[in-house]
């Protein structure tokens, strides 16, 4: 991809559940542009089951990868923001952290604390001029939800009243329209799920 844009990009790989390692991409970032404007905080993993059947590292996996990991990249990057006086914070939840679904207790319970974390943020940061926001997906056709099974596909597309899942261009087009055009919108959910949560 970076082949495919041109020497202006750059990849980075970094573990959000590491503080140090996210530290480090952030540091680049700055080294490499001496700012930071936009923040996508899009880390997330499924691991479905009812509560009985997860395990302890199960649980864990899903709740650091979230919720460590949206602070363990927002943390460094707001110095930046805020002496610019100027960022776009866009969290990636899910509608599953708004409504709930059998079997994603872990799941639902990460992506519902990113709305509280994007709430108060959009507190802490405002009068620097830093927007904070979520967008919360449905059933996208992604690498994750190619793992979940035929009927728990038909169970959640069937409850959407487009009765189709979305694409991640559909993700893409709200996240764009926070950055570029909400200028006036913080702390609030942008929910993209066909009428899954309706």
């Amino acid at each position: 991809l970076v082949e495919e844009l041109g020497p202006d990009h750059f990849a980075w790989r970094a573990d959000v559940t590491n503080l140090k390692e996210s530290e480090g991409l952030v540091s680049e970032v700055l080294r490499r542009h001496e700012r930071l404007d936009i923040l996508i905080v899009n880390a997330g993993v499924w691991l479905g089951g009812q509560l009985e059947e997860l395990s302890s590292s199960e649980w864990q996996a899903v709740i650091r990868t979230s919720l460590d990991g949206a602070y363990n990249v927002t943390r460094p990057a707001l110095p930046a923001m805020r002496a610019a006086g100027w960022g776009r914070i866009v969290v990636v939840s899910s509608v599953i952290g708004l409504v709930g679904f059998p079997g994603d207790t872990a799941y639902a319970t990460a992506k519902a604390g990113l709305f509280g974390f994007v709430r108060s943020l959009a507190k802490e940061v405002g009068r620097d001029g830093v927007t904070v926001n979520a967008v919360a997906p449905g059933f996208i056709d992604t690498d994750m939800t190619k793992g979940v099974s035929a009927s728990s596909r038909d169970r959640m597309l069937s409850r959407a009243s487009l009765r189709r899942p979305g694409a991640p261009g559909d993700v893409a087009k709200a996240i764009a329209y926070l950055v570029r055009d909400g200028d006036y919108v913080t702390g609030q959910t942008l929910v993209v799920d066909g009428g899954f949560s309706l």
